[in-house]
């Protein structure tokens, strides 16, 4: 072979194989080391390297040597005259890299040198697969069945091939050969024979990417896509909404006369697809999730320890509607709310209504205040027993009754929970905020109960922690779990360590950071030690002051300052959530007592303030003003009852101004750090004690 030929087959190898030419050089050297070993037989401790010329394309084989006088093996040594024609400045017993290319491998080592380089593009090209198909995961691809043996289709994807397992294909579909396929790529794993990517066309992703594609609003952003409910075969439900006032995200997933909605009807080979609009309210968006089917009312039950129940009324013809084939369209509407739905007649629920108006003993006052409604309500349920003719506006009469008992009847339950509540919010306030973003796999967690805790709906460290809590009795039901299993539990949450901090703790310190540097530049201008107040200093009015807090004072303030910011936090997480309204409601009402707490707190301080400036303006004496900042302020004394006081009391009060109360991330507590002076090369801050250590500011 001329030397040209062989780069010119690394070219074409690169090019049909869609491989970089670094990879095949790479795997001609190691080609042409093991033949080298195999027809020269050399050890494996020996070092030998193969390069190739990228230009030419000429092989050559260097192997260390040892430099010796006599050379007694020619595998293992050079002559000192023949090293130094590599290297001049070579001596006995050293060893050096030198050439030892023999003259053609001879037919044993092209075969070996051929098979290594199949072998290495053979890896090289199914890696370059996995990595190809595992950035596609979540996408729509296009194949063609190649084969059908019962359980599972194989689908040629070009350079490759996939699987459609038989759990993945939709109920009723047939594939014959050279059909093409269009499946959702579920999963890639790495084996032995190359990836072996998965595909399916039951995934309720792949309803949502095939609107992605027929819907350019979605696309775009203009309208997103909530909640998908899906059986596959039958029908599915989409909800959708308008990110932009004015769009009709209904409208544009239909499209003009049903274009867009059809197209992916056919490609799911004929299943139903119901779109309705999102609504913040979760009542209403109940009720259009219902759909077709008219609802009359519908009343929200969000236990805290039972979950979240929705009871929805519909016209007596409209119960089957609702409920639909076999529980279908119910079922549906759960999946796509999140909220347990029970469905009930308006005679149904106006039978239940009236039983419990006339037994429960809360409902009385509602009774006695509607005594004519409750007999008219009477006669109505006694026309219906008889199977007489109920007339319309009998019913809407039954559907206001319902509303009326049902809602306080909801009024009482919320108020009988709000213990529950209390409990479960002075659960939820022992629980970090870097606890709900640590999951569960990352623990030290026996796999058998980290098993249990995820099939259970345990997602992270927190909401474990949280339960813990509340009632560890509830993990302790869980099947599976046991003493043994909760004592892991008690010992993973008592020894675990959270080291990423809170961002809000974060944005704090670099708050409080930036607002200590103006008045670090401002003290390095004055002296270390204040000079005490000359007696016949002229009396100058003192501006509003505000007086230091003790250090007890500030330490309670701080906490309460990140127990807000930690309920903030907690805010917005729920508010991305669906359906957890109430308790945003009961946070935000904490929130706002909390912002009222602060807010007298601080007007008590300003009057205070105004107070003793008046007072010292009356006296006619001098007093430094004291700085305050929000989270960590500057300690300082009020003023100097006595001017004669000794040089070393105002040196040490003047120490005491350049020390600063902060909130150490990695200590997880409060330490008193520092301020240097401007002309210094150390850095900003240096700590000394941590604040439970200082003495100094105990009598402040």
């Amino acid at each position: 072979m001329a030397k040209s030929e062989l780069i010119l087959a690394f070219n074409e190898i690169a090019e049909t194989r869609k491989l970089p030419k670094e990879v095949i050089i790479e795997a001609l050297k190691a080609a042409l080391v093991s033949a080298y070993r195999r027809n020269e037989n050399v050890s494996s401790a020996q070092r030998v390297e193969a390069h190739v010329d990228e230009r030419t394309g000429e092989p050559s084989v260097w192997v260390e040597k040892e430099v010796v006088e006599e050379v007694q093996s020619r595998q293992t040594e050079v002559s000192l005259e023949e090293a130094r024609k590599y290297d001049p400045n070579v001596q006995l017993g050293d060893t050096i890299m030198v050439e030892d290319t023999p003259e053609g491998f001879g037919r044993i080592a092209a075969q070996t040198a051929k098979q290594v380089i199949l072998q290495r593009m053979r890896e090289a090209e199914r890696e370059a697969q996995y990595e190809e198909y595992q950035d596609r995961v979540g996408d729509l691809v296009t194949g063609t069945v190649q084969s059908d043996n019962g359980d599972v289709v194989t689908v040629g994807l070009g350079r490759t091939e996939a699987i459609l397992p038989r759990s993945q294909q939709q109920p009723g579909e047939r594939y014959r050969m050279h059909d093409k396929v269009r499946a959702y790529v579920m999963e890639v794993r790495r084996t032995n024979r190359g990836p072996q990517i998965v595909l399916s066309r039951t995934h309720r992703n792949m309803l949502r990417r095939l609107l992605e594609y027929e819907v350019p609003e979605i696309y775009n952003g203009t309208v997103e896509i909530k909640s998908i409910a899906r059986e596959p075969g039958a029908r599915s439900k989409v909800a959708v909404a308008a990110l932009q006032p004015g769009a009709d995200p209904v409208g544009a997933c239909v499209g003009m006369r049903g274009v867009r909605i059809q197209s992916i009807v056919k490609e799911l080979n004929g299943e139903k697809i119901d779109v309705i609009e999102w609504s913040p309210d979760q009542a209403e968006f109940i009720s259009k999730a219902l759909s077709p089917a008219r609802v009359s009312a519908v009343f929200l039950d969000d236990d805290p320890e039972a979950g979240r129940t929705a009871t929805v009324v519909v016209p007596d013809d409209q119960l089957s509607l609702a409920i639909g084939r076999e529980g279908q369209n119910a079922r549906l509407a759960a999946k796509l709310t999140g909220w347990r739905i029970d469905i009930k007649s308006v005679s149904e629920a106006a039978v239940d209504a009236f039983k419990h108006i006339r037994e429960d003993a809360e409902l009385a006052p509602l009774a006695e205040k509607n005594a004519e409604l409750v007999e008219k309500i009477e006669y109505i349920l006694g026309k219906k027993a008889e199977n007489r003719p109920v007339m319309p506006e009998e019913y809407v009469m039954l559907t206001d009754f319902v509303k009326l008992v049902e809602t306080r009847r909801t009024e009482l339950l919320e108020e009988s929970r709000v213990e529950v509540r209390e409990r479960m919010h002075e659960a939820r306030a022992q629980v970090p905020p870097q606890a709900y973003e640590h999951p569960l796999e990352e623990t030290d967690l026996p796999l058998r109960v980290y098993n249990v805790l995820e099939e259970a709906g345990y997602n992270n460290v927190g909401e474990v922690m949280e339960q813990y809590f509340y009632d560890p009795n509830r993990l302790l039901n869980l099947p599976g779990i046991g003493q043994a299993g909760l004592e892991d539990i008690r010992n993973m949450i008592e020894t675990i360590e959270f080291v990423k901090a809170a961002p809000e703790a974060e944005a704090e310190a670099a708050e409080a950071e930036a607002e200590a540097e103006p008045v670090e530049a401002a003290e390095a201008e004055v002296p270390e030690a204040a000079e005490p107040v000359a007696e016949e200093a002229p009396v100058v009015e003192e501006p509003e002051t505000v007086a230091p807090q003790p250090v007890a004072d500030v330490v309670e303030q701080t906490e309460e300052d990140y127990e807000r910011a930690r309920r903030r936090r907690l805010i917005e997480q729920l508010k991305m959530q669906e359906g957890t309204e109430a308790q945003v409601a009961a946070l935000e009402a904490e929130e706002k007592a909390a912002d009222e707490k602060a807010a007298r707190a601080a007007e008590a301080a300003r009057a205070e303030a105004e107070a003793r400036a008046e007072a010292k303006a009356e006296e006619k004496v001098e007093e430094p003003a004291a700085e305050v900042d929000e989270l960590a302020f500057d300690v300082q004394d009020d003023y100097f009852e006595d001017e004669e006081e000794d040089e070393e009391t105002v040196r040490r009060r003047a120490k005491q101004r350049r020390r600063q109360l902060v909130f150490d991330e990695e200590a997880g507590r409060m330490v008193a750090k520092r301020r240097r002076k401007g002309g210094r090369k150390r850095g900003k801050w240096e700590d000394f004690d941590a604040l439970d250590d200082l003495d100094e500011f105990e009598d402040l």
